[in-house]
């Protein structure tokens, strides 16, 4: 049986980070970051310390969007998770209220704990309010993506429009989760729901790593199925198969940092996509197009983020 590679807590990278995008980018969407209330966040960066990685990030949510937007970062969408039934609605409250700190640069999504008393007027009451989508992550929340409480929801995005990001990958596999992912996530399970529901636009962060070669072929097959590429372009984490963004349908791959909780630079794979042989085209799809229409952002793209100046962060 596969073990997953989170055997045990991987390295710090010491790697030198950019001040700016690199210059040819015209825009960039991260749609991959996370915003915590500051004590969950305490909590989400111990468990990574010491069953995941280091993170090198590790300030305050706004103080974080502030960093990214500073440094030429067009728009970013941010999440968060509910890892446990009644949280659900303090964090959508608190995702309400940054985003509107940051006038049509930040654009929020609502998360859930599927399963839990009233989680669909949960999400109703969230995108009433300007929460644009759903977060929801396989691994800390232990769910069967094709059961009876997650069809409530997918519908409830359906019939809303609202597009949703699910941790469905295997990897990264721990024995620090409650439950085993790689019995829970699977590119069958996934393809069960994006054909069950049609009308429903769903990401796979991280390039779904480790089944890259079978969601390839669900990007051929399914018109409302997408990618992000959080933490899967560099060398950091271990894959089991060669990277080539060409051989992927790139109208449907966008660019996610998973920003703060990284253990390398912010830019990092910023810097590997500058180096790769893609057209102008290509890597404007992957860094802001393809996120803008399944985001459904038309807003705050055009005009340069007023900054109060260069945030600094506190470096692990």
């Amino acid at each position: 049986m596969d073990e997953g590679f989170l055997k045990s807590p991987l390295p710090a990278l010491n790697d030198k980070e950019g001040h700016r995008v690199p210059d040819r980018f015209h825009r960039v969407i991260d749609s991959h970051v996370h915003l915590f209330p500051d004590k969950l966040f305490d909590a989400v960066r111990n468990w990574f310390d010491e069953f995941g990685w280091p993170i090198r990030y590790r300030e305050d949510s706004r103080t974080l969007l502030e960093f990214l937007l500073s440094r030429g970062i067009s728009h970013v969408i941010a999440f968060q998770y509910a890892h446990k039934a009644g949280m659900a609605s303090s964090l959508n409250a608190y995702m309400i209220d940054i985003i509107k700190s940051f006038e049509g640069k930040v654009t929020g999504l609502a998360t859930v704990f599927p399963g839990e008393k009233n989680d669909v007027a949960i999400l109703e009451d969230a995108f009433a309010a300007g929460l644009k989508g759903v977060k929801l992550h396989v691994h800390v929340q232990c769910f069967d993506l094709n059961g009876p409480a997650m069809e409530a929801i997918y519908d409830c995005c359906s019939r809303n429009k609202k597009p949703m990001v699910i941790h469905a990958g295997r990897e990264p596999k721990s024995p620090a989760y409650a439950c085993d992912p790689y019995e829970l996530c699977c590119w069958k399970y996934v393809e069960e729901v994006i054909k069950s529901f049609p009308d429903l636009k769903l990401c796979v962060p991280h390039l779904a790593m480790n089944e890259l070669r079978e969601y390839a072929q669900l990007l051929e097959n399914y018109d409302n199925l997408w990618l992000d590429t959080a933490m899967a372009l560099t060398d950091y984490l271990p894959k089991k198969e060669k990277l080539d963004l060409r051989d992927l349908r790139l109208d449907r791959i966008m660019y996610g940092s998973d920003f703060p909780n990284i253990p390398f630079a912010w830019d990092r794979e910023l810097v590997w996509l500058d180096q790769q042989e893609l057209s102008p085209e290509q890597l404007d799809a992957i860094l802001w197009k393809n996120a803008a229409t399944f985001f459904n952002i038309s807003e705050g793209l055009n005009s340069p983020y007023i900054s109060r100046g260069i945030p600094k962060v506190n470096h692990l």
